[in-house]
């Protein structure tokens, strides 16, 4: 294989990762749904994002209950982002008609920041270099202090939560 075709390989690779970014922004947090999701307001329209690589605990919807500490990363989400210009860039991917995006404001990773604080789980099965590890540091440091969903006794992640929910059904 000629060094051309290799690059070119890696190159799209690379492009194809989910965690390298497709389309950046910026914009007004016009809206916080809940601890993993907003809504941005940018020049050419809004933008519903859910925060790549994080995973919230899931609030009550349509008369079935929540998790504990749900409505608490809705609010941490809102005290970092709602009213604020952020930063934006997408993944590419899209979840029930929202795009998977990373978030900064004012240079802070805010992804980062909902694990660091302990309001949510890093989300382990969709996670790519180089934010793996340091996400998943944070969510140990989080557990290690007792913050947020940490205070509880061996909190119930959200892809478990919803999987119990689905077998209700």
């Amino acid at each position: 294989m000629t060094r051309r075709v290799a690059a070119c390989l890696l190159i799209s690779v690379f492009l194809s990762d989910p965690a390298f970014a497709r389309e950046k922004f910026s914009g007004t947090v016009t809206r916080v749904t809940d601890g993993d999701t907003a809504t941005i307001a940018t020049d050419s329209g809004k933008v519903t994002c859910r925060l790549y690589g994080i995973d919230a605990p899931e609030t009550a919807k349509r008369g079935k209950p929540g998790q504990p500490y749900a409505d608490e990363a809705k609010v941490a989400l809102a005290g970092l982002i709602k009213g604020q210009v952020v930063e934006v860039e997408t993944t590419g991917a899209k979840t029930y008609r929202r795009e998977v995006c990373r978030i900064r404001r004012d240079g802070l990773d805010v992804n980062l920041a909902m694990v660091q604080k302990g309001f949510a789980w890093a989300y382990v099965e969709y996670l790519k270099r180089p934010h793996a590890s340091i996400y998943i540091d944070a969510e140990r440091e989080a557990q290690k202090q007792r913050l947020g969903i940490w205070t509880e006794y061996k909190p119930l992640p959200p892809w478990e939560f919803r999987a119990r929910q689905r077998q209700r059904l």
